[in-house]
C-alpha cells in the first residue's frame, strides 16, 4: 500500500509542477483567465500533461485505499475524480466566445463532477474520524463554497444576464477549487499511513502519565 501511496504522490507531485510551469511560462493573467484557456498558449500541453498525471495519481491513491479497506465510497469518488482529471484534459474546452461543442461540454461537465467529487469524499472520510478528519472537513467544505461561486457565473449567465469573465475573479475561484481539491486528495492518501505502533504507545503513556 505504502508503494502505492509513494507513486501516487510522486504522479501528484510531477503533476503540480507541470501545471506551476504552464502557469509561470504562459505569463496570462491568473485573476480572470481559466486554467482551461491555458491550453490555447503555445505550451498549452503541459496542461493535459498534468491533468494526466493527476489522474494516474489519483488511480493510484484509490488502488492504496481499496487495499487499505478504506469506504468503498470513497475509493470510487476518488477514481471518478481521476476519471474526471482525464476526460478534463483529453477534451479541450471551447475558445471563449465560441458556442459550446461535444468537446467543451465534456470538459465542462466532467470538471464539474471532480469537483463535486472529491470533497464528498473528504466528508466521507471525516465523518469516519480517520486521521486527519479536521483537516478533511475543512478543506471540503471549502473546496464545496468555491466550486459554489465557481457554478454561480455560469447561472447567471443562464438566466440571460450578460457576465464576461472580465467581471468576476473566475480565474481566482477556479484555483482555489484546485488547490483545495489537490489538498484533499493528499489528506485522503495520507489519512492512510499508519501511525508506528511504538509511537501510539509512547503516546499513550504521556497521556496515562
Amino acid at each position: 500500500m505504502k508503494g502505492l501511496l509513494a507513486s501516487g504522490f510522486a504522479a501528484i507531485g510531477t503533476g503540480t509542477g507541470a501545471m506551476l510551469t504552464l502557469h509561470t511560462g504562459a505569463g496570462l493573467d491568473p485573476v480572470h483567465t481559466l486554467i482551461s484557456e491555458y491550453a490555447f498558449h503555445s505550451i498549452g500541453w503541459l496542461l493535459p500533461t498534468s491533468l494526466t498525471l493527476f489522474a494516474v495519481g489519483s488511480a493510484l491513491i484509490a488502488a492504496a485505499l481499496a487495499r487499505g479497506g478504506a469506504d468503498r465510497r470513497v475509493v470510487l469518488l476518488v477514481a471518478a475524480w481521476g476519471a474526471c482529471m482525464f476526460l478534463i484534459g483529453a477534451f479541450p474546452t471551447d475558445r471563449p466566445g465560441v458556442p459550446l461543442s461535444l468537446s467543451g461540454g465534456i470538459h465542462r461537465y466532467a470538471a464539474f463532477a471532480a469537483f463535486l467529487a472529491m470533497p464528498v469524499a473528504g466528508l466521507l472520510l471525516a465523518r469516519a474520524r480517520t486521521r486527519f478528519a479536521r483537516g478533511l472537513k475543512v478543506l471540503s467544505l471549502a473546496a464545496l463554497a468555491a466550486l459554489l461561486l465557481v457554478v454561480v457565473p455560469y447561472v447567471v449567465r443562464m438566466a440571460g444576464v450578460p457576465l464576461s469573465n472580465a467581471d468576476i475573479p473566475a480565474g481566482v475561484t477556479q484555483r482555489v477549487v484546485v488547490v483545495t481539491e489537490l489538498g484533499l486528495l493528499a489528506l485522503v492518501g495520507l489519512s492512510m499511513l499508519r501511525v508506528p505502533r511504538s509511537r501510539v504507545a509512547r503516546r499513550t503513556a504521556w497521556v496515562e502519565a
